[in-house]
């Protein structure tokens, strides 16, 4: 028989990394993201751009050999798939551990999650990630990324509203 405590706990967590939720949003954030890479391997010139909001986002694709906005681009590739696997298995280890958060925070974990392994494939399978969305300012280019990239960024900035801007309260 289960103790009161225990029962609480148990309602207390939030939809852990095998929960429905869970898994539905890591493997449409992989879905997404490969068939993207996908598209604009077979479509797009290689460092041919084609603007798609003039002077600020245009289709350019490039082989990152990098991490985020091509860091370590001389880091050889089998130490980034270890990097990259060990952060995505601390990040499931949190996940599953917590508490708080509701909803939005196992939103925010599993697009995380999502976003390590959609470029952990491109890693693994070509030897780098390709990324092909390209923002700039008129001549004056920022970064080229792609979707697992935007999942990697929503991610965290879910989990900070989450935990930093609702305290302990649960959060859906």
């Amino acid at each position: 028989m289960k103790h009161e405590t225990d029962i609480q706990a148990e309602t207390a967590r939030i939809p852990g990394p095998l929960s429905a939720l869970g898994l539905s949003i890591i493997m449409l954030t992989v879905a997404i993201d490969q068939l993207s890479k996908w598209i604009a391997d077979a479509n797009l010139v290689y460092q041919q751009g084609i603007e798609l909001v003039p002077n600020f986002l245009a289709l350019y694709r490039v082989n990152n050999t990098g991490i985020a906005f091509s860091l370590g681009n001389s880091a050889d590739s089998v130490i980034l798939v270890i990097l990259t696997s060990i952060v995505t298995l601390v990040i499931l280890y949190v996940w599953r551990g917590s508490t708080e958060g509701g909803r939005l925070a196992a939103a925010g974990f599993a697009l995380i999650v999502g976003g390590a392994i959609g470029n952990l494939i491109d890693r693994v399978w070509h030897g780098h990630v390709i990324d092909f969305l390209f923002l700039h300012w008129g001549a004056r280019g920022f970064f080229v990324f792609n979707l697992a990239d935007v999942a990697l960024s929503i991610g965290p900035v879910l989990l900070a509203w989450v935990y930093l801007f609702h305290g302990s309260k649960k959060a859906g």
